[in-house]
């Protein structure tokens, strides 16, 4: 049976042990974005031994890319991108301390493995709904790669995010799972 989480990211080894397959979680702390051209970008800084525009031990990453801010809002509709884009670059980001990482779809072999091997996770957020999730996020600023526009890594204050855990780090997948009747 599923249960229902609230955690502060960045996240701790012992918040993401306790998660399993179908859990509900509430988010709340600093996250950050990125998605395909960042994800390079970023491995680029690191084969050239360059520090990253943040620190990687308990991060949680979103893919998302998300539209401008409308007046009054620190960012515009921000749903989530397809994950399967990143999966290249994931299982070296998360041997190096990322915790989670937020999308939709199903991963890889080599990511399933990464989060168990790193003790790590993957949720889903709702595709679709980026409008009622930017209402979740309280303060957005970019921090590096200004030059991607919507893909320029984002640093974000979110509270009470709504996610599903996906891939739990125990190797448990959702997607796996018999459909309930």
């Amino acid at each position: 049976m599923s249960k229902e989480y609230r955690l502060q990211a960045p996240l701790r080894e012992e918040d993401v042990q306790k998660l399993r397959v179908g859990d509900r979680v509430l988010l709340s702390g600093i996250i950050y974005t990125a998605r395909d051209a960042a994800h390079k970008k970023l491995i680029q800084a690191l084969d050239d031994g360059r520090e990253l525009p943040f620190p990687l031990q308990g991060a949680v990453i979103y893919y998302v890319g998300p539209s401008p801010a409308p007046e009054g809002r620190p960012i515009g509709s921000a749903g989530p991108t397809t994950s399967y884009r990143m999966d290249s670059y994931a299982p070296r980001l998360h041997g190096l301390g990322l915790k989670a990482t937020i999308g939709k779809g199903k991963r890889s072999q080599a990511v399933r493995d990464a989060l168990q091997a790193h003790k790590a996770v993957y949720f889903g957020a709702t595709g679709g709904a980026g409008a009622l999730l930017s209402l979740r996020i309280e303060a957005a600023k970019v921090i590096a790669f200004e030059d991607l526009g919507p893909e320029a890594v984002r640093e974000l204050v979110v509270r009470d995010f709504p996610l599903l855990v996906v891939n739990d780090a125990h190797g448990g997948e959702l997607y796996a799972q018999p459909k309930l009747k």
